[in-house]
């Protein structure tokens, strides 16, 4: 079992051709993703060969969906793109749009969020900058290291890349159903929420593993999710303890206005939902084994 990503999933590619689409569709095809076409105008009707895997190059993203019956399509277009690649695929109807980008302005990704929304929300959106997610041993979707767990019982949600990587491995002997990386940005698609209800919702899920970090009122509002509707254990981490007030911090969205959005208030609101925080990433993952053998 997994959540929005299976063994099933059949994967586009838009941005293919570049450099950083075709090192990581390489990657992608090596972790076993279904991956059936790629994406280039200018390249339609070509073919792309990674170690003796041909995949074809269509025009549209419509086209790509009409020829393949693809569901799932990974975005690595570059920033002044990305919105009209976004939206291209929200107007196709595709199932799930991950979108890796990273620097697309706030404004953008606001116009395509809301895009998706006026039409029905018939695409999910998992980004921006973000390193996608994977379903261990069965698909791969974006940038997260594919061998650096296994499937298991942990599904992870976060909104940081490298501590994304850093709990899989610290827990790679459990392994993970799905893991999820939501991005860093002020706006930005799936939230901590809708992945705590799809695992929730996942029977082969036992525990979850949320990883938050400062800036906004994500992590607050994920807090009042669980003591509502999640039955499961969960356990958290929040980056950014020692971040300075006003100061960016990595993520376009990790910013701290006065005693808003800092990791003491996010984690002591999570604490009040029943949520073990840990204070490190290593400390996070102990919890996390104690959940499950308890």
């Amino acid at each position: 079992m997994a959540i929005f990503l299976t063994k099933d999933s059949k994967v586009i590619v838009q941005g293919m051709t570049g450099a950083t689409g075709m090192k990581h569709t390489k990657l992608m095809l090596g972790d076993g993703t279904n991956i059936v076409g790629g994406v280039n105008p200018r390249k339609a009707g070509t073919e792309v060969d990674f170690d003796g895997t041909a995949v074809p190059v269509f025009g549209s993203v419509a086209e790509a969906m009409e020829k393949t019956g693809a569901d799932v399509t990974v975005v690595f277009v570059p920033p002044a793109f990305a919105k009209a690649a976004v939206v291209e695929a929200i107007d196709a109807e595709i199932g799930l749009a991950v979108v890796i980008t990273e620097g697309i302005a706030v404004h953008d990704s606001a116009a395509f969020w809301a895009y998706a929304k006026s039409k029905g929300n018939k695409t999910r959106i998992i980004g921006p900058n973000c390193p996608g997610l994977i379903t261990p041993g069965q698909s791969n979707a974006g940038i997260i290291p594919g061998d650096i767990t296994k499937p298991g019982r942990i599904g992870l949600v976060s909104k940081s890349g490298t501590l994304t990587y850093q709990m899989m491995y610290e827990l790679r002997d459990i392994g993970f159903s799905s893991a999820v990386g939501i991005g860093g940005d002020p706006v930005i698609g799936t939230t901590h929420i809708d992945a705590l209800a799809a695992f929730e919702a996942d029977p082969d899920t036992d525990l979850i593993v949320m990883i938050g970090e400062i800036g906004g009122d994500a992590e607050e509002r994920a807090a009042d999710f669980i003591k509502a509707n999640v039955t499961k254990p969960v356990v958290g981490y929040v980056a950014g303890f020692t971040a300075p007030e006003g100061k960016t911090m990595g993520h376009a969205g990790a910013i701290v206005s006065g005693s808003s959005g800092t990791a003491q208030a996010k984690k002591e609101a999570l604490e009040a939902a029943g949520v073990k925080v840990g204070k490190t990433p290593s400390e996070t993952a102990l919890l996390a084994r104690a959940a499950l053998a308890g």
